[in-house]
């Protein structure tokens, strides 16, 4: 399985900084890379559309 930033769309490997955390509406698990995490690029999750920091 291919893990991609929900925010940037960058492809993550396992060797990176990244984190997998879960949305707070409906569960669905979001993966961001460190440098979205880092300069807060706001998400969207993929199943609800919660808008995140």
């Amino acid at each position: 399985m291919t893990l991609k930033c929900v925010s940037c769309n960058t492809v993550l490997v396992s060797e990176e900084n990244f984190v997998k955390i879960k949305c707070p509406v409906c569960g669905t698990e979001i993966v961001r890379c460190e440098s979205c995490r880092r300069n807060s690029v706001p998400y969207k999750c993929p199943k609800c559309g919660f808008e995140g920091p």
